[in-house]
């Protein structure tokens, strides 16, 4: 089995750990020999996702998946995500009885939560009916295997995210800001289900410093501009440059199934401040590398003293070539 085709209805532009998990796992199994085709958005026409306008969707893609699952048949398939590019791929391999792997690396149902009363059920009910079929069905944590399980989903399997050990290392003099410390960062989308706000109401010393974009962002900056520093969303160099600036991150999300940020976070040297929420749970050793407390203010405060080689030491058992072993035999296994 050498050649893997990715079927995800989340990719570039969008910044998010689907489209991270996507591109390091393809790029690391190309530099193996393996053949490898991502099915993405932008082969497709596309609409604007309610609620999410920035993320586009395909229209109407299955006779596009379908050409070109049929020119690769002894392809192993793996449906990243569950928009419409995951529904026609997963329509196609029941109708030709092919077997295929999926992922779940999003709580939709507690998104919606933040937004629309009335539907979490619904989408939970849908999550389930998706993965259902599925071979195996691949998530980043103990907790949330433990959750899935608890309400009905089967054949789950381990697969932990990574991180770029390479590229995520501290710069000890990064030419970027001059900010009062310490500096307290948030590093994600700016949208209410990650509860940004939660972070820029805590009364910190020093300065709080906002990495990342998203739909609240101009109304959290009008709000909070004076007291904290957005600087939009930032890549490679430009992002470990900007993190190099940070003592504590500041990880206020409960609806993470893992929290890649936290180990790009970790990498750095930087000690992590969170909820005791999945994926938080499952990564920060309390006192450690971090501190989990309901009270934010608290934990991101004692995080100063936490010493930055402990971070990078749990960084380190976060590979992308490990999360990209522990992929490949999950597939293997599934087909």
């Amino acid at each position: 089995m050498k050649q893997i085709i990715f079927v995800t209805d989340a990719w570039e532009p969008q910044v998010n750990g689907v489209v991270t998990a996507v591109e390091m796992t393809t790029r690391i199994l190309k530099e193996r020999g393996y053949e490898v085709t991502v099915i993405h958005p932008g082969h497709f026409k596309t609409f604007p996702l309610p609620l999410y306008p920035e993320i586009r969707l395909a229209l109407f893609p299955y006779l596009r998946v379908q050409k070109i699952l049929r020119q690769q048949p002894h392809a192993a398939i793996h449906i990243a995500t569950e928009g419409p590019l995951g529904l026609a791929a997963r329509r196609f391999c029941l109708k030709n009885t092919i077997s295929f792997s999926t992922s779940y690396h999003t709580q939709f149902h507690l998104h919606l939560q933040k937004r629309v009363r009335g539907l979490t059920g619904v989408a939970y009910r849908f999550l389930r009916w998706f993965h259902a079929p599925a071979t195996v069905t691949m998530v980043a944590s103990q907790s949330l295997k433990d959750q899935l399980e608890g309400a009905g989903f089967r054949h789950l399997a381990l697969w932990p995210l990574g991180v770029d050990t390479k590229l995520f290392t501290r710069n000890p003099s990064p030419q970027v800001l001059n900010l009062v410390h310490p500096v307290f960062g948030y590093f994600g989308r700016l949208a209410k289900e990650k509860s940004p706000e939660e972070f820029l109401k805590l009364d910190l010393p020093g300065t709080k410093l906002v990495i990342g974009d998203g739909p609240m962002r101009k109304e959290l900056e009008a709000r909070y501009g004076e007291s904290a520093a957005f600087v939009g969303y930032k890549k490679g160099q430009g992002l470990v440059d900007h993190l190099s600036t940070v003592d504590v991150l500041v990880f206020p999300s409960r609806t993470e199934t893992f929290g890649l940020v936290i180990v790009e976070a970790l990498a750095i040297g930087i000690p992590v401040a969170a909820h005791a929420a999945m994926g938080p749970q499952d990564i920060i050793e309390n006192g450690v590398d971090g501190y989990i407390d309901e009270d934010l203010q608290k934990a991101a405060i004692t995080c100063l003293s936490l010493n930055r080689d402990n971070c990078r030491k749990k960084a380190l058992l976060f590979s992308w070539e490990r999360a990209t072993d522990i992929f490949l035999t999950n597939v293997v296994t599934s087909h």
